[in-house]
C-alpha cells in the first residue's frame, strides 16, 4: 500500500503549494466574499468613492427646473380659422399693355426695305397674379404694391363668386404695400390682430391663390419676427414663417389660429422659385399704420434726416482706423437737407438718436421714420475723436421707387 501512495505525495504537495501562491498574488479567484474592505479598497479604487458617498451627506444639487406648460391645448382642426378668414381673402389680376417697338424681322434690312419709316409695332397683354385682402366694409383691400406695379387693369376676385375692376387708392413701394379699392355690398372684412403679440412657435395660416389654382390654405410656425436686412424693402420688420407661400400668394394673409390677420405674405427664400420653407410677412401694426396714411392722406409721410449710414464692423474700422465708440458712420449727407443744415458731415460716426445709442442704421431709420417732420432731433456725433452734439429738424422723406431687386433671394411671392 505504502509502495503505491509514495509516488502520489510529490504530484499533491506541488499542487498544495501552488494552490497558495495563486490565493496570495490572485485573491479574487475565490470570489468577493472571502476578501475583506480593506483589500477591495486598495485593489479597487473605483468602489472606494462608492463606498465613501454612502457615508457622506450631500447638498442636493441645484438645477433649473421646467415652468408648468400653460399654454391652452390647440385645436384638432383649424377649420373655423379658415371660415372666419378664407371669405376676405381675394384674387387679384394686374394686367397691362406692352408694345415692342418693332418686330424682330425689322432688323434685318432686307426686310426693312417693305416697310419703309411706318415698321410695324406688337402689342401683348402682360399678366400678373397675386392675392389681396379686404380690410373694411368700405370696399379697401391690402395687396402688395410688386403685385400691381405698372397695371392698366387690376380685377379682383372674391371667394364668393363675384368679380369686379378696383382702382389704386395707393401705393408704398418702400414697405412694398399697395391698397385698392372695389364698390360691392355685403363684403367679408378680416379682423387684424396685434402682431406685436405674436411669439415664435405661434400656429400660422397663409391663404393665397398659389400658381393661380385657386384658394388654398397652408399651415405652419411662426419661425421669427423682426427680420430686417434681407434687402427686399426700405423698410423692413418681416415675420417669418415656414407656411407654404408660393408665386401667386404675394398679399395674401397670415392669420393666427383664430383667423385673425397677422401679415401680409410678400417675399419668399427660395432657389427653385417655390415655397422652401422660409417665407416672410409684413406685420399687421406696420399695414394698420401704411392703410391708414393711404386712405386719408393718399401717401405715406415720413420724417427724414437727409443722410446714409452704415454699422462699423470691424473691418471699416480697421481700414479706416477707426477709434471710436460703438455706432454707425455716415458715409453722404444730402445737400441742403435736415442733417446738411444742422452741420452734419460726411465721416461723423452718430453714437445716438434722441438718447438713444445708434447701433443699426435700419433700426433707426425705421424709427425716425416714425417721427413727424418738423419735429427737433438731437443727435451725439463723433468726430476727429471728440463727440459734439446737433440737433436737426426733422424733414418729411421725399417719395421715391423701391430699387429694383436683385436676382439674389427673398424674391416677391408672386
Amino acid at each position: 500500500m505504502r509502495r503505491f501512495l509514495v509516488p502520489l505525495i510529490w504530484p499533491v504537495l506541488s499542487g498544495i503549494l501552488l494552490a497558495f501562491v495563486l490565493l496570495d498574488h490572485v485573491p479574487q479567484l475565490i470570489g468577493p466574499s472571502a476578501v475583506s474592505n480593506s483589500e477591495t479598497l486598495i485593489s479597487a479604487p473605483a468602489s472606494h468613492s462608492v463606498l465613501q458617498a454612502s457615508t457622506e451627506i450631500h447638498r442636493t444639487p441645484t438645477v433649473r427646473e421646467a415652468t408648468a406648460f400653460n399654454r391652452h391645448d390647440g385645436p384638432a382642426s383649424y377649420a373655423d380659422a379658415v371660415d372666419s378668414a378664407a371669405p376676405a381673402v381675394v384674387n387679384v389680376y394686374s394686367s397691362r399693355l406692352i408694345e415692342n417697338d418693332q418686330h424682330p424681322l425689322m432688323s434685318d434690312p432686307f426686310f426693312r426695305q417693305f416697310f419703309g419709316d411706318g415698321t410695324p409695332t406688337r402689342r401683348r397683354m402682360l399678366s400678373s397674379l397675386g392675392s389681396g385682402v379686404i380690410v373694411s366694409p368700405e370696399g379697401y383691400v391690402l395687396t402688395n404694391n410688386h403685385v400691381i406695379s405698372g397695371a392698366d387693369e387690376i380685377q379682383v376676385a372674391l371667394r364668393d363668386g363675384r368679380e369686379t375692376l378696383a382702382k389704386v387708392i395707393g401705393t408704398d413701394p418702400e414697405t412694398d404695400l399697395a391698397v385698392l379699392k372695389i364698390d360691392l355690398g355685403n363684403l367679408p372684412v378680416i379682423a387684424l390682430a396685434d402682431s406685436a403679440n405674436i411669439k415664435v412657435g405661434d400656429v400660422a395660416l397663409a391663404i393665397g391663390n398659389p400658381f393661380g389654382v385657386g384658394q388654398t390654405v397652408t399651415m405652419g410656425i411662426i419661425s421669427a419676427t423682426g427680420r430686417t436686412h434681407l434687402g427686399l424693402n426700405a423698410y423692413e420688420d418681416f415675420i417669418q414663417t415656414d407656411a407654404a407661400i408660393n408665386p401667386g400668394n404675394s398679399g395674401g394673409a397670415l392669420v393666427n389660429a383664430e383667423g385673425a390677420l397677422v401679415g401680409i405674405n410678400t417675399a419668399i427664400f427660395s432657389r427653385s422659385g417655390g415655397s422652401q420653407g422660409i417665407g416672410f410677412a409684413i406685420p399687421t401694426n406696420l399695414v394698420r399704420d401704411i392703410l391708414n396714411d393711404l386712405v386719408v392722406r393718399g401717401r405715406v409721410i415720413r420724417g427724414w434726416l437727409g443722410i446714409e449710414a452704415q454699422e462699423i464692423s470691424s473691418a471699416l474700422a480697421n481700414s479706416f482706423n477707426i477709434k471710436a465708440p460703438r455706432g454707425v458712420v455716415v458715409t453722404s449727407v444730402v445737400p441742403d437737407g435736415p442733417a446738411d443744415r444742422a452741420g452734419v458731415k460726411s465721416g461723423d460716426i452718430i453714437l445716438s438718436i434722441d438718447g438713444a445709442p445708434m447701433l443699426d442704421a435700419q433700426a433707426a431709420m425705421v424709427d425716425i421714420a416714425e417721427v413727424q417732420p418738423g419735429h427737433e432731433l438731437p443727435l451725439q456725433l463723433y468726430r476727429n475723436g471728440k463727440r459734439i452734439n446737433v440737433t436737426i429738424q426733422v424733414g418729411e422723406r421725399p417719395s421715391r421707387q423701391t430699387p429694383a431687386l436683385t436676382g439674389q433671394s427673398p424674391q416677391p411671392a408672386n
